[in-house]
């Protein structure tokens, strides 16, 4: 049995797997979807980067998961790879869905040189909160009203300083055993960074003909790959 930590990005918590999670407990599988500090259920909650990065890690360590497939989503493939280093022999193997991936000293606005002034002005005006997207910004991306209708609901401010704290790595993600699921809805090549990765050995490329939010958009689709990614 595996045991899949899913972690979605910005603005969301554990609800954002409800259509992937029966899947893969169909599988036969255990199942953690996981809501980081300061959003959703744990809005309000104080966090920063290595908050979450904690999150994650002792959530495996509460539940004793051993065969962990860790899972992050945009945002929070940021905090999972930290994880993924941390958790030693207990991972099989990290997945990133269309996210961030994270660098040593890096942050997530670092690798935003386009979107670093609008996110810190979002903060500047939410009391350092990110701020959620509009449903204009969901165009495009493969979802039905009822979807963005749902993201948008359930969205809740994201705590700034998850985004420009640095991130912590001891090696680095190359060395990782890694899928990389590229929604080419959201952009026809991954960043430079994921590209990079990819070359080496370790890091493997799966594509899906959707958006950035496949949770929503192609939730069956998405499960099956997170299957043949455990190797189950």
């Amino acid at each position: 049995m595996v045991n899949f930590v899913l972690a979605a990005g910005a603005w969301l918590g554990a609800w954002a797997w409800d259509d992937v999670v029966p899947a893969l407990r169909a599988a036969g599988h255990g199942v953690h979807p996981l809501t980081l500090s300061g959003l959703a259920e744990k809005s309000g909650a104080p966090a920063g980067q290595q908050t979450h990065v904690e999150d994650i890690v002792d959530e495996i360590g509460r539940h004793d998961l051993r065969d962990v497939v860790l899972v992050g989503h945009s945002y929070s493939g940021i905090p999972v790879g930290q994880a993924a280093e941390r958790i030693g022999d207990r991972l099989r193997r990290v997945v990133f869905v269309d996210s961030n991936v994270p660098a040593d000293g890096e942050s997530f606005v670092s690798a935003w040189p386009d979107g670093q002034a609008m996110i810190e002005a979002s903060m500047a005006a939410t009391g350092g909160f990110w701020a959620p997207l509009p449903e204009a910004d969901f165009a495009g991306q493969g979802l039905g009203e009822e979807q963005i209708g749902r993201i948008v609901g359930g969205a809740t401010p994201h705590p700034g300083a998850t985004l420009t704290e640095p991130a912590v790595l001891a090696r680095g993600v190359g060395e990782l055993p890694a899928t990389y699921i590229k929604c080419l809805l959201d952009g026809d090549e991954p960043s430079p960074d994921v590209a990079e990765l990819l070359r080496g050995e370790h890091w493997q490329l799966v594509e899906l003909d959707t958006g950035h939010w496949p949770m929503f958009s192609r939730p069956h689709e998405l499960a099956q790959v997170l299957l043949d990614a455990a190797g189950t």
